[in-house]
């Protein structure tokens, strides 16, 4: 059985969901279905659950959103006139969303959650209801009904560990399976989303409950790029890559998946595919636990823009007891969370996010680690660009670090900073953010262009 979800933009019209209902119906092995709200159906369009929000804010504030209300509805009316289907499902779907948006918003985060979830729930009821009249055994099944249970926590929900025994009695279920993504509920029966981007960790997790053979995931591109085709023209595809590769890319700027995403699927080491609602016979990319590094040291190249750096050094620093831990405790006192911690034997740099800080932030942070923790100097950098060179075979492989440096200084690019991870999977390079582009343009040109010698 394979476990198999779209994404918005391949549930935004008419056309496109009978594009999943054909790609769906050519393989039997394809039994569940997770899926997406309606995305945008071009690029000034807006996606189905920022209506949703607004829609939930101007009810929070006390504002008319009838508007909002009608084009959230007429979203869902326009695919099934499309596809010519009976308007009793967006009847089903307009009373549905009624009755959330007038119930009790007395818990904000809670009625977020709620309303975000119902773009995804009331999708799954609009893709089952057209399965069905194309005469194909379909159903749709609640989350709740499942027993996709998660933790407390609104906009970030865990998954609890039994909701994987749950969700494998779905296997007994007759037809396909068509899932909402996004969200789960609490023990309690409350609706709860994950981050955004959620449908891609509920696919993960269906595929770990039901041990899928394969999860399938659908988007818009062919494959999975080894570097940002904005920067890049016609960067490289990339065939496969492991779940570690896929993992650090996504945390370093990737967008196709949340770096949390797959992480049901690894556990379960369910191999999966990334593939394209347009081109599905294109073979896409692979991600597994394990794979052969046929493709040189480096299987691809994330940036990310945003960052600072805190430098700090003090004389004889690695001789002092809880130097470190000192130093973050002063960050955590502030709300702060850091990237990374490169380090020497006198002096240690904080990467973080530069939005979690204003200037008089800033200020209380610089005179707090100069007075507690005595330091000899103290320097931040704003206006950071992290650049990550991620790849298995950088283990094996002699020269990785000098052949990268080389490349930035050769194309005149200043390295504010370089990490390396104690996995050798990744190593990360500090760049201005004005320099960014040309960063990476000049990693790709080293790593998937230039002739070996």
């Amino acid at each position: 059985m394979k476990v198999v979800k779209f994404g918005g933009s391949s549930l935004a019209t008419g056309e496109q969901l009978d594009k999943v209902f054909n790609i769906v119906v050519s393989d039997p092995k394809r039994k569940f279905v997770v899926v997406s709200a309606p995305g945008k159906r071009n690029p000034q369009d807006i996606k189905v659950t920022d209506l949703l929000i607004e829609c939930a804010d101007h009810i929070l504030q006390g504002k008319d959103y009838s508007s909002l209300f009608e084009t959230i509805i007429e979203r869902y009316a326009s695919i099934a006139r499309e596809l010519n289907l009976e308007t009793d499902v967006i009847e089903k779907i307009r009373l549905d969303l009624k009755s959330l948006l007038e119930g009790d918003h007395t818990n904000k985060d809670r009625f977020m959650d709620a309303v975000k979830a119902s773009g995804e729930d009331n999708n799954a009821k609009l893709v089952a209801s057209y399965f069905q009249s194309k005469g194909v055994e379909a159903q749709y099944v609640s989350p709740k009904d499942a027993g996709l249970f998660v933790t407390d926590e609104s906009g970030n929900a865990q998954v609890l560990a039994k909701s994987y025994e749950n969700l494998y009695s779905l296997r007994e279920k007759s037809g396909i399976i068509v899932f909402p993504g996004f969200f789960g509920y609490t023990e309690n029966g409350d609706v709860v989303t994950f981050s955004r981007s959620g449908s891609d960790i509920t696919g993960s997790i269906l595929a770990n409950g039901v041990k899928a053979e394969l999860y399938e995931n659908f988007t818009d591109v062919d494959a999975v790029y080894s570097v940002n085709p904005n920067i890049v023209q016609n960067p490289k595809e990339i065939s496969e890559l492991t779940y570690r590769e896929m993992r650090e890319l996504s945390y370093a700027g990737f967008s196709v998946f949340h770096d949390e995403a797959l992480i049901p699927a690894f556990r379960a080491e369910i191999p999966v595919n990334v593939k394209n609602t347009n081109n599905p016979s294109a073979p896409g990319t692979r991600i597994v636990n394990k794979r052969e590094n046929s493709n040189g040291p480096v299987v691809g190249i994330a940036s990310d823009k945003g960052f600072c750096s805190i430098y700090v050094g003090k004389y004889l620093m690695n001789r002092e007891i809880g130097f470190g831990s000192k130093l973050l405790r002063i960050l955590e006192d502030y709300g702060m969370s850091y990237e990374h911690t490169p380090s020497g034997i006198d002096d240690i740099t904080i990467i973080l996010r530069q939005n979690q800080m204003d200037q008089y932030t800033e200020k209380d942070v610089i005179d707090r680690i100069k007075k507690e923790l005595c330091a000899d100097e103290v320097k931040i950098k704003h206006d950071l660009a992290l650049i990550m060179v991620v790849g298995e075979g950088m283990r094996q492989n002699v020269g990785t670090t000098a052949k990268a440096a080389k490349a930035l200084a050769d194309a005149g690019v200043n390295i504010e900073m370089i990490n390396q991870g104690s996995s050798e999977v990744s190593m990360m390079f500090g760049v201005r953010e004005a320099d960014e582009k040309l960063a990476v343009s000049a990693l790709y040109e080293q790593f998937f262009v230039a002739v070996p010698v």
